[in-house]
Order: C-alpha cells, then sequence, then structure tokens
C-alpha cells in the first residue's frame, strides 16, 4: 500500500467514514461485506470470519504476518468469531478491556458493553481470562461475565432468551 492510500485510509477511519475494523481487516487480507443488519461480515484467509454488531469497536491482528489474522482487539459492542480448526493454525484470541478469551477452533461470541465483557461458545470450547488470572473453559450453550474486578470466574449455562439476543445481534 503506497502512502497516498495509506494517508486516506487514516483520514477516512478518522472522519468515521470506514468502520474501525475495515481497513485493518482488508490490509490482512479478508474480504468486507454487510449483511442486511448493516453488520460487518469479514472473511479472512485461513478459515477466520467475523461478524461485527453495528458500531463495533474493534481491529484485527495477524501478529505472525501470515496474512491470517489471529487476534482481534474489541472495545465496545459485539463479534461473532469463526475459526475453522483445520484451516487456521495457532489459535485465536479476542483480547477486551476486561478479558482474553482464546481458542483453537470454535465459533463463539463476545460482547462488550457497561464495564463487562460477557463470552458465549456458540460451538467448541473458549478458555476465558482475566489479563492477570486463571482461565475458565466454557463449552457449547455456556457463558461467562467478566469484569474489572478479582473474583473468580463463574462459568454459566446461559438461558436460551439471553443466548438468543446476543446471537441475534449478530445476524444467527
Amino acid at each position: 500500500m503506497n502512502m497516498t492510500l495509506r494517508s486516506l485510509l487514516a483520514a477516512a477511519l478518522a472522519l468515521g467514514l470506514i468502520p474501525h475494523g475495515a481497513a485493518f481487516a482488508q490490509s490482512a487480507g479478508c474480504t468486507v461485506s454487510r449483511d442486511a443488519g448493516a453488520r460487518q461480515v469479514l472473511s479472512c484467509p485461513g478459515g477466520v470470519t467475523v461478524t461485527a454488531e453495528a458500531g463495533a469497536a474493534y481491529s484485527l491482528v495477524d501478529r505472525n504476518r501470515d496474512g491470517s489474522p489471529d487476534s482481534a482487539s474489541l472495545r465496545r459492542k459485539a463479534i461473532l468469531v469463526d475459526v475453522d480448526s483445520s484451516q487456521h493454525a495457532g489459535g485465536f484470541q479476542v483480547v477486551t478491556p476486561q478479558a482474553i478469551a482464546a481458542v483453537r477452533g470454535t465459533q463463539w461470541a463476545v460482547d462488550v458493553a457497561g464495564g463487562k465483557t460477557s463470552v458465549l461458545v456458540v460451538r467448541g470450547s473458549v478458555a476465558v481470562r482475566r489479563p492477570a488470572g486463571e482461565a475458565v473453559v466454557l463449552s457449547p450453550g455456556e457463558g461467562v461475565d467478566v469484569t474489572g474486578g478479582t473474583e473468580p470466574l463463574v462459568v454459566r449455562r446461559w438461558p436460551a432468551p439471553r443466548a438468543a439476543a446476543l446471537l441475534a445481534r449478530l445476524g444467527q
């Protein structure tokens, strides 16, 4: 990417003309589309798909520079991550102000709102921990709410209405 295009992308991001994750994701080799609910759907090399709720503040990171993102930083609202472990080596993690959720291959939703991170597993298993703390492992249908405190994380089976409400925001 030449400096002129970078300058234009930076200006468009600053003005809010491009959603926060879009330009970075495209530079990581992802294609971006929008669904009927104005959600951003990023299809990335290596079997990674990220669906971002309209208005979500996030970015994708390709730490090992293999052309496929291996991490997302989420600051506001929700994303749904689907990682195909048969195509994506090395796992994937979502980092929020309160938590780190990491997997090898699965589908899960992460929501950041009101000083809390909520994680729900749709398929597979996800390890969730605070930046400094012990991890808990979630299975399908289970979730955890993570605040900035130090109390142990409590894994719960999410009630169907709560799970359905979060997944509906993500087009599921």
